[in-house]
Protein backbone atom coordinates (compact mmCIF):
# COMPACT_ATOMS: atom_id res chain seq x y z
CA UNK A 1 0.00 0.00 0.00
CA UNK A 2 1.06 3.57 -0.66
CA UNK A 3 1.62 5.47 2.59
CA UNK A 4 0.59 9.12 2.29
CA UNK A 5 1.39 11.80 4.85
CA UNK A 6 -0.96 14.77 4.50
CA UNK A 7 -0.18 18.10 6.19
CA UNK A 8 -2.93 20.73 5.95
CA UNK A 9 -4.42 23.06 8.56
CA UNK A 10 -7.96 22.82 7.12
CA UNK A 11 -9.83 19.98 8.92
CA UNK A 12 -12.37 19.64 6.10
CA UNK A 13 -9.63 19.15 3.52
CA UNK A 14 -7.86 16.64 5.77
CA UNK A 15 -11.08 14.66 6.21
CA UNK A 16 -12.06 14.81 2.51
CA UNK A 17 -8.67 13.79 1.15
CA UNK A 18 -8.10 11.12 3.77
CA UNK A 19 -11.36 9.41 2.90
CA UNK A 20 -10.83 9.77 -0.85
CA UNK A 21 -7.25 8.44 -0.86
CA UNK A 22 -8.21 5.55 1.39
CA UNK A 23 -10.79 4.66 -1.24
CA UNK A 24 -7.85 4.03 -3.60
CA UNK A 25 -6.21 1.66 -1.12
CA UNK A 26 -3.77 4.20 0.32
CA UNK A 27 -2.83 4.48 3.97
CA UNK A 28 -3.15 8.12 5.07
CA UNK A 29 -2.02 9.97 8.18
CA UNK A 30 -3.17 13.59 8.36
CA UNK A 31 -1.45 16.32 10.39
CA UNK A 32 -2.43 19.95 10.98
CA UNK A 33 0.90 21.80 11.28
CA UNK A 34 4.63 21.83 10.69
CA UNK A 35 5.56 20.92 14.26
CA UNK A 36 3.60 17.66 13.98
CA UNK A 37 5.33 16.87 10.70
CA UNK A 38 8.77 17.37 12.26
CA UNK A 39 7.84 15.02 15.09
CA UNK A 40 6.19 12.30 13.00
CA UNK A 41 8.10 12.18 9.71
CA UNK A 42 10.68 9.56 10.71
CA UNK A 43 8.13 7.37 12.51
CA UNK A 44 5.66 7.33 9.62
CA UNK A 45 8.24 6.82 6.81
CA UNK A 46 5.72 7.80 4.09
CA UNK A 47 5.97 7.01 0.39
CA UNK A 48 4.72 10.50 -0.51
CA UNK A 49 4.18 13.77 1.35
CA UNK A 50 1.23 16.08 0.55
CA UNK A 51 2.23 19.44 2.02
CA UNK A 52 0.15 22.62 2.27
CA UNK A 53 2.06 25.83 1.57
CA UNK A 54 0.23 27.94 4.16
CA UNK A 55 0.47 26.41 7.63
CA UNK A 56 -0.33 28.17 10.93
CA UNK A 57 3.09 27.69 12.51
CA UNK A 58 5.55 27.47 9.63
CA UNK A 59 6.05 28.41 6.00
CA UNK A 60 5.47 25.39 3.79
CA UNK A 61 8.37 26.26 1.49
CA UNK A 62 10.85 26.26 4.38
CA UNK A 63 9.33 23.03 5.66
CA UNK A 64 9.71 21.45 2.22
CA UNK A 65 13.42 22.32 2.27
CA UNK A 66 13.79 20.70 5.70
CA UNK A 67 11.98 17.55 4.58
CA UNK A 68 14.26 17.18 1.56
CA UNK A 69 17.31 17.48 3.80
CA UNK A 70 15.98 14.70 6.03
CA UNK A 71 14.60 12.46 3.27
CA UNK A 72 16.01 13.46 -0.15
CA UNK A 73 14.22 10.56 -1.84
CA UNK A 74 10.75 11.37 -0.46
CA UNK A 75 8.40 12.76 -3.16
CA UNK A 76 6.69 15.99 -2.06
CA UNK A 77 3.53 17.41 -3.65
CA UNK A 78 2.76 20.99 -2.60
CA UNK A 79 -0.92 21.85 -2.05
CA UNK A 80 -1.69 25.56 -2.01
CA UNK A 81 -4.15 28.29 -2.76
CA UNK A 82 -1.26 30.34 -4.14
CA UNK A 83 -1.15 29.43 -7.79
CA UNK A 84 1.16 32.20 -8.99
CA UNK A 85 4.20 31.17 -11.07
CA UNK A 86 6.70 32.50 -8.50
CA UNK A 87 5.32 30.25 -5.75
CA UNK A 88 5.45 27.25 -8.08
CA UNK A 89 9.06 27.94 -9.07
CA UNK A 90 10.15 28.49 -5.46
CA UNK A 91 8.48 25.28 -4.35
CA UNK A 92 10.10 23.24 -7.10
CA UNK A 93 13.54 24.80 -6.56
CA UNK A 94 13.32 23.94 -2.85
CA UNK A 95 12.75 20.30 -3.74
CA UNK A 96 9.02 19.79 -4.33
CA UNK A 97 8.32 17.13 -6.96
CA UNK A 98 4.96 18.55 -8.02
CA UNK A 99 2.62 21.45 -7.30
CA UNK A 100 -1.18 21.38 -7.19
CA UNK A 101 -3.08 24.67 -6.66
CA UNK A 102 -6.39 24.67 -4.78
CA UNK A 103 -9.15 24.03 -5.52
CA UNK A 104 -8.40 20.75 -7.27
CA UNK A 105 -10.22 17.54 -8.07
CA UNK A 106 -9.21 14.72 -5.68
CA UNK A 107 -8.90 12.40 -8.67
CA UNK A 108 -6.22 14.69 -10.11
CA UNK A 109 -4.30 14.42 -6.84
CA UNK A 110 -4.39 10.63 -7.12
CA UNK A 111 -2.98 10.91 -10.65
CA UNK A 112 -0.21 13.22 -9.42
CA UNK A 113 0.69 10.82 -6.59
CA UNK A 114 0.96 7.92 -9.02
CA UNK A 115 3.07 10.06 -11.37
CA UNK A 116 5.65 11.12 -8.76
CA UNK A 117 5.94 7.55 -7.49
CA UNK A 118 6.54 6.30 -11.04
CA UNK A 119 9.29 8.89 -11.53
CA UNK A 120 11.21 7.29 -8.67
CA UNK A 121 11.46 4.06 -10.69
CA UNK A 122 14.06 3.63 -13.40
CA UNK A 123 12.58 3.39 -16.93
CA UNK A 124 12.25 -0.06 -18.55
CA UNK A 125 15.60 -1.33 -19.82
CA UNK A 126 17.59 1.21 -17.79
CA UNK A 127 19.85 0.30 -14.92
CA UNK A 128 18.52 1.54 -11.62
CA UNK A 129 22.07 1.96 -10.26
CA UNK A 130 24.83 3.41 -12.38
CA UNK A 131 28.37 4.64 -11.88
CA UNK A 132 30.45 7.36 -13.50
CA UNK A 133 33.95 8.37 -12.46
CA UNK A 134 34.01 7.71 -8.68
CA UNK A 135 30.29 8.38 -8.26
CA UNK A 136 27.40 5.95 -7.73
CA UNK A 137 23.89 7.07 -8.67
CA UNK A 138 20.90 5.02 -7.52
CA UNK A 139 17.80 6.12 -9.38
CA UNK A 140 15.54 3.72 -7.51
CA UNK A 141 16.49 5.23 -4.13
CA UNK A 142 17.25 8.65 -5.63
CA UNK A 143 20.72 8.67 -4.05
CA UNK A 144 24.07 10.02 -5.21
CA UNK A 145 27.09 8.57 -3.39
CA UNK A 146 30.68 9.79 -3.44
CA UNK A 147 33.68 7.46 -3.54
CA UNK A 148 33.83 7.31 0.27
CA UNK A 149 30.19 6.26 0.49
CA UNK A 150 28.89 9.66 1.57
CA UNK A 151 25.36 10.37 0.33
CA UNK A 152 25.15 13.75 -1.42
CA UNK A 153 21.71 15.32 -0.97
CA UNK A 154 19.96 16.23 -4.22
CA UNK A 155 16.91 18.43 -4.59
CA UNK A 156 14.10 17.11 -6.77
CA UNK A 157 15.23 19.38 -9.62
CA UNK A 158 18.86 18.26 -9.29
CA UNK A 159 17.81 14.60 -9.21
CA UNK A 160 15.76 14.96 -12.39
CA UNK A 161 18.58 16.83 -14.09
CA UNK A 162 21.23 14.25 -13.18
CA UNK A 163 18.90 11.44 -14.30
CA UNK A 164 18.50 13.20 -17.68
CA UNK A 165 22.27 13.61 -18.04
CA UNK A 166 22.91 9.96 -17.13
CA UNK A 167 20.35 8.79 -19.69
CA UNK A 168 21.93 10.96 -22.40
CA UNK A 169 25.63 10.83 -21.48
CA UNK A 170 27.92 11.99 -24.29
CA UNK A 171 25.17 13.96 -26.04
CA UNK A 172 24.76 17.73 -25.98
CA UNK A 173 21.34 18.68 -24.61
CA UNK A 174 19.84 22.07 -25.28
CA UNK A 175 18.08 23.96 -22.49
CA UNK A 176 14.78 23.32 -24.27
CA UNK A 177 15.47 19.57 -24.30
CA UNK A 178 16.44 19.60 -20.62
CA UNK A 179 13.21 21.41 -19.81
CA UNK A 180 11.29 18.63 -21.58
CA UNK A 181 13.24 15.90 -19.77
CA UNK A 182 12.88 17.43 -16.30
CA UNK A 183 9.44 19.03 -16.43
CA UNK A 184 6.84 18.06 -13.85
CA UNK A 185 3.10 18.60 -13.99
CA UNK A 186 1.96 22.24 -13.69
CA UNK A 187 5.54 23.46 -13.44
CA UNK A 188 6.82 26.43 -15.38
CA UNK A 189 10.50 25.75 -16.01
CA UNK A 190 12.68 28.40 -17.62
CA UNK A 191 16.16 28.50 -19.13
CA UNK A 192 17.24 30.32 -15.98
CA UNK A 193 15.92 27.50 -13.78
CA UNK A 194 17.91 24.98 -15.81
CA UNK A 195 21.08 27.07 -15.54
CA UNK A 196 20.67 27.38 -11.77
CA UNK A 197 20.09 23.65 -11.36
CA UNK A 198 23.13 22.88 -13.52
CA UNK A 199 25.24 25.25 -11.43
CA UNK A 200 24.15 23.61 -8.17
CA UNK A 201 24.68 20.12 -9.57
CA UNK A 202 28.17 21.04 -10.77
CA UNK A 203 28.99 22.21 -7.27
CA UNK A 204 27.88 18.92 -5.74
CA UNK A 205 29.80 16.88 -8.32
CA UNK A 206 32.98 18.87 -7.65
CA UNK A 207 33.18 20.26 -11.18
CA UNK A 208 34.42 23.65 -9.97
CA UNK A 209 37.78 22.17 -8.95
CA UNK A 210 37.94 19.62 -11.75
CA UNK A 211 40.24 20.27 -14.75
CA UNK A 212 37.90 18.26 -16.98
CA UNK A 213 34.34 18.87 -15.67
CA UNK A 214 31.66 16.22 -15.90
CA UNK A 215 29.08 18.74 -17.13
CA UNK A 216 30.47 20.79 -19.99
CA UNK A 217 28.91 23.83 -21.60
CA UNK A 218 28.79 23.42 -25.38
CA UNK A 219 28.49 26.83 -26.98
CA UNK A 220 25.38 27.13 -29.12
CA UNK A 221 24.14 23.65 -28.14
CA UNK A 222 23.64 23.46 -24.37
CA UNK A 223 25.14 21.07 -21.82
CA UNK A 224 26.99 17.78 -22.24
CA UNK A 225 27.52 15.07 -19.59
CA UNK A 226 31.07 14.23 -20.62
CA UNK A 227 31.80 10.89 -18.97
CA UNK A 228 31.14 7.19 -19.38
CA UNK A 229 28.10 5.83 -17.52
CA UNK A 230 27.95 2.12 -16.65
CA UNK A 231 25.63 -0.11 -14.62
CA UNK A 232 26.85 -0.26 -11.01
Amino acid sequence: MTRCLLVDDDPEIRSLLTGYLQGFGMVVEALADGASLRQRLAAIAPDVLLLDLMLPDENGLALCGWVKQQCPQLPVIMLTAQGDPLSRVLGLELGADDYLPKPFEPRELVARIKAVLRRGIAPPGAAGRVRFEAWRFDRLRRELRAADGTVVALSAAEYRLLAAFVEHAGRALSRERLIELTRVNAAEVSDRSIDLAVSRLRGKLGDVARERPLIRTVRGEGYLFDTKVEPA
